[in-house]
């Protein structure tokens, strides 16, 4: 018998059987589609965190700092000891820059500076950069360009930093700072100057405060970029080339020993760094780097991070809805197991006939297997296009089994479902293996028969 011989008779033989062959297949549909959905839900899950995630930052991103907590094992039990500090300075930066998978370096140095336009005034934290990094560090514009390591006073603003604009003259008792529904000013087109003398700009009543200090005299910039709005510490921030930030430093240490007002991570130093942010070009390789600059002695962390120890929070979770899903298609595999085994008796004499005349027993096996694999394979094919029929039914419905705060993501809808391709091929692939290997033991059964004992029992 040549192969299509033997796939005309193994499709006639289904056929004939026709109650019992879609009630097969129907158990295989519920099988594949029960496994496909519980997989899906998880992937949904995975997805939804890195989502959620991926809102507060890139999770290719890592921040360093120079303080490093070492970790000690005291008899089993796991602790901590004093912080090192480490100098985080160029030369630091250039060691990492040459870990294998890194794509970008830049240093952060941060002072807390004012701005000036007519008669509004701002007050905003300035942070130093590599200007030639912004693209790789998913600096996202919505007006203008980024940085280049040719400008010097050119600054690119954060989305709320716009906002923080206001006539001190007429600030009502209900404003807020950085709360203004519309823009003060246009920050792209005004002239702007930015200054470290904090009453620059500024009357104020009855002759009070902190007189001007002339030495702190003004500097003209251009707003030269503005970052789209996000839900990261970007969206608060001036950036602005970190060697003329550097220069400004200096130069107003040198004339006023009182520094600018102190925020995070400001310092006059202007040799080392308190933070500094490291690209990595495949999420893959976050951890690996981490580590990496850990050994180097310096603290590490990224939003992989949290992702992590979100993925770990729900791994039974994920494990049970697998569980499931596997109990339900190795179900379905008994019932095509049932359904061969049940042929085998029905097909006794037909069987001794085909010996009789000659018929080999690879190709009464290779029937008996073909008839199995077309059950599992139409019914993973039918039980996969249940699985997008729900899913899609679920997604749209908002329905949610679980409430771990992951089903939405600052406003934006997250699916709880996700059948990927990946799932989709191997759904079907499985389904047809299973079906293989569930008529493994009615072909080998039917190769055992005798001839001569089938033809005289029928």
């Amino acid at each position: 018998m040549n192969s299509i011989d033997i796939t005309a008779m193994a499709f006639k033989n289904l056929w004939r059987r026709k109650v019992r062959t879609v009630l097969t297949i129907l158990g295989v549909v519920v099988g594949t589609a029960s496994i496909v959905m519980m997989l899906s839900i998880g992937i949904g899950m995975n997805e939804s965190f890195k989502q959620q995630v991926s809102m507060m930052g890139s999770l290719n991103l890592i921040t360093v700092n120079p303080y490093y907590y070492p970790e000690i094992d005291d008899g089993g039990k796991v602790g901590y000891v004093e912080p090192q500090r480490n100098t985080l300075d160029d030369k630091a930066l250039e060691k990492i820059a040459q870990i294998d998978g890194v794509e970008a370096v830049t240093p952060l140095l941060y002072y807390y500076l004012k701005f000036v336009s007519g008669k509004y005034v701002a007050y905003g934290q300035v942070v130093g950069i590599y200007a030639d990094t912004m693209e790789a560090f998913d600096f996202k514009l919505s007006q203008g360009r980024h940085l280049t390591s040719e400008d010097t006073n050119a600054l690119v603003f954060g989305s709320s930093m716009v906002y923080n604009f206001y006539d001190p003259s007429s600030r009502g008792r209900y404003w807020y700072y950085g709360m203004q529904e519309e823009a003060a000013i246009d920050v792209m087109n005004d002239k702007i100057v930015m200054t470290f003398d904090m009453s620059y700009g500024e009357k104020r009543p009855g002759g009070g405060g902190q007189p001007r200090d002339i030495r702190k005299r003004p500097i003209e910039v251009k707003v030269v970029g503005l970052l789209e709005q996000g839900q990261s510490e970007k969206d608060y921030s001036a950036y602005i080339n970190i060697d003329y930030l550097k220069k400004l430093i200096k130069a107003n240490t040198q004339t006023n020993k009182m520094p600018g007002r102190i925020s995070y991570g400001t310092s006059n130093n202007t040799e080392s760094y308190e933070q500094a942010w490291v690209k990595v070009t495949k999420l893959e390789d976050v951890e690996r780097v981490q580590k990496a600059i850990n050994q180097m002695g310096y603290g590490a962390y990224s939003l992989t991070d949290i992702l992590r120890q979100m993925l770990d929070a729900t791994k039974t979770i994920r494990m049970v809805l697998g569980a499931i899903g596997a109990v339900a298609f190795f179900i379905a595999a008994i019932g095509i197991m049932n359904t061969m085994i049940m042929s085998i008796y029905e097909r006794t004499k037909e069987i001794g006939i085909m010996k009789v005349l000659g018929c080999m027993l690879k190709d009464i096996r290779k029937l008996f297997l073909l008839e199995s694999a077309l059950i599992g394979l139409l019914g993973s094919i039918l039980g996969i296009g249940f699985s997008y029929g729900v899913s899609y039914l679920m997604n749209r419905a908002d329905i949610s089994f679980l409430d771990y705060g992951w089903y939405y993501s600052y406003g934006e809808k997250a699916q709880i479902s996700v059948i990927p391709l990946w799932l989709t091929l191997a759904a079907i692939g499985f389904g047809s293996v299973v079906g293989i290997l569930s008529g493994a033991y009615p072909a080998a059964r039917a190769m055992r028969i005798s001839a001569l004992e089938a033809i005289r029992n029928e």
